[in-house]
């Protein structure tokens, strides 16, 4: 008599339930989305309004961020050279940066002192001259009577009237000149302390973030880190440049005031597309005084200028710095000045280009994403 076999083991299926993973639920994924997308909307609106409220607290420190990262840098460069110390590093470029530009005092400091003087009087008399040109056609009032009175129209402001005003606010800063002043102090001096111990500041940082993030953090901050290094690098050398050619330019066009046009050229480059008009506008309206043969030589010049810079020298600068979408570059400015103002404005690039790294860093999948 033969015994019956045993019914067959449920343990493979058993097994075969392990192995499948155990969220395969749609809907626990939709869930996860959705918070994930709540998650990153509430901390989006929570930046927004904290920029809006402290804006201006949050730009001297991000000013004095960009300095500590200026200093740190050039001090490692000279570290790795000369194999010193880094305190020891950065006390030499502390130096002699105090020393270069006590010699650019002492050497140019009255020339372009007095020739910054003459420029605002140059500007605020050929504001005036074209003010009434343009209110001798109906095209030039039907401007002036659109434009608002800080701007030289007709329009009623807070700030007060007169074309003046447009050649005052270029140079208005020089009124208030102590509270410049004093915020600049603040921003080099508290970015010479952040450059003297960045390890102390970024792990205090790191302090507020959970435990589990906080090398991911690190990591998003050393990232943000080199991108305003890399940004400052570059926009250094494209400043200098624009700033030798247009005084080379207008010297060579017989344009008073050449030095201090230059310089305005220069520094006004700091901000990307809009500081190149704004640093052209000075120099038109001057060369506009001498002649229009002269007026439209300087236009060309600064056209020349731009032409070379973002097609020639931009694009070699990028390779070894940091690329920014043109439209994106303005409309950061357009957010960023809107909010907070001229500091927003000059910020608002490197400020920029520093988030979009760390947005990128922070996003891997994305950027497998575009390779395939």
């Amino acid at each position: 008599m033969t015994a019956t076999p045993p019914p067959a083991s449920p343990a493979p299926r058993a097994a075969h339930r392990q192995d499948t993973p155990p969220d395969t639920d749609p809907r626990a994924t939709q869930l996860a989305r959705i918070y994930a997308l709540l998650r990153l909307t509430v901390i989006i609106t929570v930046v927004v309004m904290l920029i809006w409220v402290v804006g201006d607290v949050l730009m001297v420190i991000f000013a004095s961020t960009l300095v500590a990262v200026i200093l740190h840098n050039l001090a490692g460069i000279v570290e790795r050279r000369t194999r010193m110390p880094y305190w020891l590093a950065l006390t030499a470029v502390v130096t002699v940066l105090i020393a270069a530009l006590t010699g650019l005092i002492w050497s140019s400091g009255p020339e372009i002192s007095e020739q910054a003087v003459k420029l605002r009087t140059a500007l605020t008399t050929q504001a005036h001259s074209l003010r009434e040109s343009m209110g001798h056609s109906s095209t030039g009032r039907m401007i002036l009577d659109n434009l608002p009175s800080t701007l030289g129209g007709n329009q009623p402001s807070s700030g007060g009237g007169g074309f003046g005003s447009l050649a005052g606010s270029m140079t208005g800063f020089v009124s208030s000149a102590f509270g410049a002043a004093g915020t600049l102090a603040v921003i080099l001096i508290a970015g010479l302390y952040f450059a003297i111990s960045p390890e102390l500041y970024v792990n205090g940082m790191l302090r507020i973030v959970p435990h589990e993030y906080r090398r991911t953090a690190r990591d998003l901050l050393l990232t943000a880190g080199r991108t305003l290094w890399a940004w400052t690098a570059g926009q250094a050398l494209d400043m200098t440049v624009v700033g030798l050619l247009s005084f080379i330019g207008l010297w060579c066009i017989g344009v008073p005031l050449a030095l201090a046009l230059g310089v305005v050229a220069g520094l006004a480059n700091f901000i990307p597309y809009i500081g190149a008009f704004v640093g052209a506008v000075p120099a038109v309206l001057i060369a506009l005084s001498q002649g229009t043969r002269e007026g439209f030589m300087v236009m060309g010049l600064y056209t020349a200028i731009q032409f070379f810079e973002g097609n020639v020298m931009a694009p070699l600068i990028q390779r070894h710095a940091v690329q920014m979408p043109p439209g994106l570059t303005i409309l950061s400015q357009t957010i960023f000045g809107t909010i907070l103002g001229v500091p927003g404005l000059i910020l608002a690039s490197p400020l920029t280009a520093a988030l979009l790294a760390t947005a990128d860093r922070a996003m891997p999948k994305l950027k497998d994403d575009e390779r395939v």
